[in-house]
């Protein structure tokens, strides 16, 4: 009898995350590398491991996700996301505590795009009166 997966999908910034959670030691590897070798950080380790300390699940499942778009920060928010959601598709019993922690929500946030005529989104050129 195989295993049984639980998949969901987590989004921040212009990343996406696919993460599938089944029953192990606690291991967590994003894009075949240990997360602890792809994200440098330890801020964005803890980001990573928030979720399934807050469900006191660590150590339990083991976590395979494949994350592309973004930079390391979106990636890591993107991941933190998935897993939040996957905890609730295995266990809907976490779903109070992690939405009370705001997990279950999308970052809506997004960059603002470049506007013509000036240097960046908001930012003007230098302005010369002669």
């Amino acid at each position: 009898m195989a295993a049984i997966r639980y998949n969901a999908t987590g989004r921040r910034k212009r990343s996406v995350a696919q993460v599938v959670i089944r029953s192990g030691k606690g291991h967590i590897i994003v894009n075949n590398k240990d997360y602890e070798t792809y994200f440098p950080r330890e801020t964005l380790k803890m980001l990573i491991r928030q979720p399934l300390h807050i469900t006191g699940t660590i150590g339990k499942y083991d976590i395979i996700a494949r994350v592309n778009g973004g930079g390391l920060s979106g990636q890591a928010g993107a991941l933190r996301h998935g897993i939040a959601r996957a905890l609730v598709a295995l266990d809907n019993e976490f779903k109070g505590k992690l939405k009370k922690e705001g997990l279950l929500t999308r970052d809506p946030r997004e960059v603002e795009r470049k506007k013509y005529g000036q240097r960046g989104a908001r930012r003007r050129f230098q302005f010369s009166k002669r």
